[in-house]
């Protein structure tokens, strides 16, 4: 394995776009909303205007935009707040994710969202999560796959019989997200309903939202309940120069972390000792200034380890990018070969949340692809 180096930036070539599109990927930070499509959100901010909500020509030209800025992109989730407030379009929005995620033969996404109350809509954190697996049963560009070990075939999201090889499969499986600015009574509801919807795919919880909002503490105890009962847990960690919490957060041995920018160097020597693997943003981290280049990423330093890295994209909606591009900046900023990113994107097959039997499908495809793609 080569040593991840640090390069200038060059723009790849479409046909070395094409690679990485081509390449198996696996996702595993992947927030629903801030993955909703810019020609989606147009058609949802245009009705909006029309019905007074929202004023459309505020909105409009941070839609169509590719680079916003950081105060854009807080306005683009203040309005991606207000359409997800409705069933029908969380139910589209989940539908187009899957399908998009899919289509850029990404072969295992985990999806995370934060349940939703909205009493005027008639929204509880239940019939969210409702609308999000309606979302699942409504793909039909690809097999949505849920189903565990300890499941049949009239378990699947679809009614395409699993074995049916000649149609493309994507693994999905939800983590639903407990909001930072949230009580515990409140953060211990969403552990409570993750729990109800073990058998829909939920398998667990992340911690997420401003990261200058909130307390450690007062998430802790749902985070030990969602542990002690079997659910898996990833924790926002590090975006902010929050040693204290850091350190409680490393102590509390989460299953993965996600970011892990704002390290003191004894932080990173104890997140190394650790093992515990991390999620890894890069488009995310520079358009939310976290790290102000790639130049000083830590993902070189952690690759270089060896530690347990993957790289996702957070937002790919918000943040105007896919999960390809990701593998193409980290090619292009790092040094690193199709090569050593394909084994990069393999080994994320350790850190996924779902059992051996998925784990051996995705080492399959795998294999198959390494011939493909002549590696």
């Amino acid at each position: 394995m080569n040593a991840a180096q640090q390069h200038r930036p060059r723009r790849n070539t479409d046909s070395e776009m094409e690679w990485w599109i081509s390449m198996p990927k696996v996702e595993l930070h992947a927030h629903l909303n801030g993955s909703i499509r810019n020609s989606t959100l147009l058609e949802l901010a245009r009705i909006l205007g029309e019905m007074g909500v929202i004023e459309f020509s505020d909105v409009e030209r941070v839609i169509m935009k590719d680079d916003r800025s950081l105060h854009e992109v807080f306005k683009l989730f203040d309005l991606i707040h207000i359409v997800t407030t409705d069933h029908n379009t969380v139910t589209r929005i989940t539908k187009e994710v899957i399908e998009d995620f899919a289509s850029e033969n990404v072969v295992y996404l985990e999806l995370r969202t934060t349940p939703k109350k909205n009493d005027s809509k008639g929204m509880t954190k239940r019939s969210y999560m409702e609308a999000v697996v309606k979302g699942l049963r409504e793909v039909t560009e690809v097999e949505v796959n849920l189903t565990s070990h300890n499941w049949d075939a009239k378990n699947s999201m679809n009614s395409i019989p699993l074995n049916d090889t000649k149609r493309r499969k994507i693994h999905v499986r939800l983590l639903l997200s407990i909001d930072r600015r949230e009580s515990t009574e409140a953060a211990m509801e969403t552990v409570k309903l993750a729990l109800e919807m073990r058998d829909l795919g939920v398998v667990g919880i992340d911690l997420s939202g401003n990261p200058i909002v909130g307390e450690w503490i007062t998430f802790f105890p749902a985070l030990k309940f969602a542990q002690e009962q079997g659910l898996y847990i990833t924790l926002h960690c590090g975006e902010v120069p929050n040693h204290e919490e850091i350190r409680m957060m490393l102590d509390f041995l989460p299953h993965r972390i996600g970011h892990a920018c704002c390290l003191s160097e004894e932080a990173f020597g104890k997140l190394k000792s650790s093992k515990i693997p991390v999620e890894i943003c890069l488009t995310s981290n520079i358009r939310t200034n976290t790290i102000s280049s790639l130049d000083i990423h830590h993902f070189a330093d952690l690759y270089n380890a060896k530690h347990p890295i993957i790289l996702c994209t957070d937002d790919s909606g918000v943040f105007s990018t896919s999960l390809s591009k990701e593998y193409s900046i980290a090619s292009s900023a790092f040094g690193l070969g199709k090569k050593e990113l394909f084994e990069l994107a393999r080994n994320g097959i350790e850190y996924i949340f779902a059992g051996d039997e998925v784990k051996q499908d995705l080492a399959q495809i795998f294999k198959s692809a390494a011939k493909e793609l002549d590696l």
